[in-house]
């Protein structure tokens, strides 16, 4: 297909399952370098004689620079289609973690995870693959996202075993080359599928007076504010979430190592997270669909705070396999749920642009999260104080959820009694 917009009628076909079944693999793909780094930690560490936060890092520069990244691929994707985004994040997912493989040393390694691997790798792959699919659909908006979504836990679900399986073989620093080859070519390839512009960006493009009956167009005062007061709150929101989720995504490999159950077990954890959090995902996108995406944060911001407090009391083997299942279950709708609110409240011309903002926010919090926990064991000997940063963090979560829940159910109540009444003469 062209890159030119496509007809409204592909709105919910079956090209738009077609295309959002690639934009799963090629999140799969591009998602790669983010649960990987978490495997590599021990050996890094050991290799390059640095301590535990030294160590998280490059993880650290490589979420800052994927959520700075994606505000700006998502602009670019907005203007000028999302395959041209992708060809460029295939590139440089390969020169990322073939550079990150031959490193010499830590700094080097750094700046491949961040410049390569975050700002012009992965950041192509997410934010603006969210907002691209949000656009390709209005019934089933919220079941769309969350498996595009999907693609980045079904990453942390694949990747850290394999990643495991090469280290013990072959060493990080091949399995670091052979993957950038693997991913970094099948992006490249996939990209070619993706050249169609999106129906609802030409409609929103046009002319005012040419409106579309089956687009409801957002109010331009989300939640009874202002439209930057309301970005900012979810940028806020975002990032405080992610500083909680960080935690166990980023330390349980390490974590499970300091308490003596081996490198093997922490990835397995891991894995069961992230699969447990493609459930996750999937589900909330369903629940969205019926009750809309702020419920839906709410809700998922309530949960993680429950699985996080459960690593308070209980640090054995199989408590920590079931805790970790617990909590991919219990945030994986989260991160999902912004690109959702974006789209019911925010224009859709601008969703590129504001989902990438979000995501940014999300992904800053990712990286404050991964670096401030191991600083917080550095410093104290041991997670358990690092626990307890991530459920303040999620607290401040859920009261900016809660209080944008108040706001749209008082809007709504208020819009009912301000309706005239039916029946009356």
């Amino acid at each position: 297909m062209s890159n030119a917009p496509a007809s409204e009628d592909l709105i919910d076909s079956r090209y738009a399952a077609w295309r959002l079944f690639i934009t799963l693999c090629l999140v799969t793909l591009g998602s790669s370098c983010m649960y990987v780094v978490a495997v590599v930690l021990p050996p890094v560490q050991a290799e390059f004689g640095i301590s535990r936060a030294n160590a998280s890092l490059p993880y650290t520069l490589m979420m800052i620079c994927l959520g700075l990244g994606g505000v700006w691929t998502g602009k670019l994707a907005d203007r000028y289609g999302i395959s041209r985004v992708l060809w460029m994040g295939s590139a440089a997912v390969l020169a990322g973690f073939v550079l990150a493989g031959l490193a010499p040393n830590i700094w080097v390694f750094g700046l491949a995870h961040g410049l390569l691997l975050g700002l012009l790798g992965s950041s192509a792959t997410f934010a603006p693959l969210m907002a691209d699919t949000s656009l390709w659909w209005n019934k089933r908006r919220g079941i769309a996202v969350a498996i595009c979504a999907s693609g980045n836990y079904v990453a942390g679900a694949v990747w850290p075993p394999l990643a495991q399986f090469g280290i013990e073989r072959i060493g990080w620093r091949y399995t670091y080359i052979a993957m950038g080859l693997f991913c970094g070519v099948c992006m490249a390839l996939l990209s070619f599928a993706m050249r169609q512009r999106p129906p609802l960006a030409s409609a929103v493009s046009a002319s005012a007076q040419s409106s579309v009956s089956s687009i409801s167009f957002p109010s331009s005062r989300p939640f009874g504010l202002q439209l930057g007061q309301a970005q900012i709150l979810l940028c806020v929101a975002g990032f405080s979430c992610c500083v909680a989720m960080a935690m166990p995504q980023v330390h349980i490999v390490a974590y499970c190592g300091d308490l003596g159950y081996g490198a093997s077990s922490g990835a397995q954890m891991l894995s069961l997270m992230l699969t447990c959090g493609i459930v996750s995902r999937l589900l909330s996108g369903w629940i969205c669909d019926r009750i809309g995406g702020v419920p839906t944060l709410l809700l998922g911001s309530a949960l993680q705070g429950v699985a996080l407090l459960m690593f308070l009391p209980f640090n054995g083997l199989v408590p920590l396999y079931i805790i970790s299942g617990m909590f991919g279950l219990f945030q994986g709708g989260i991160v999902p749920s912004y690109a959702i609110i974006v789209r019911e409240h925010f224009p859709p011309k601008e969703a590129g642009v504001r989902v990438g903002s979000v995501i940014m926010a999300t992904l800053l919090g990712m990286a404050l999260g991964g670096w401030l926990s191991g600083k917080i064991f550095d410093v104290t000997g041991s997670y358990q104080a690092a626990f307890l940063n991530g459920l303040a963090w999620n607290l401040l979560n859920l009261s900016i959820s809660l209080w944008l829940f108040w706001r749209l159910r008082s809007k709504r109540v208020q819009q009912v009694k301000d309706s005239p009444s039916t029946g009356t003469a």
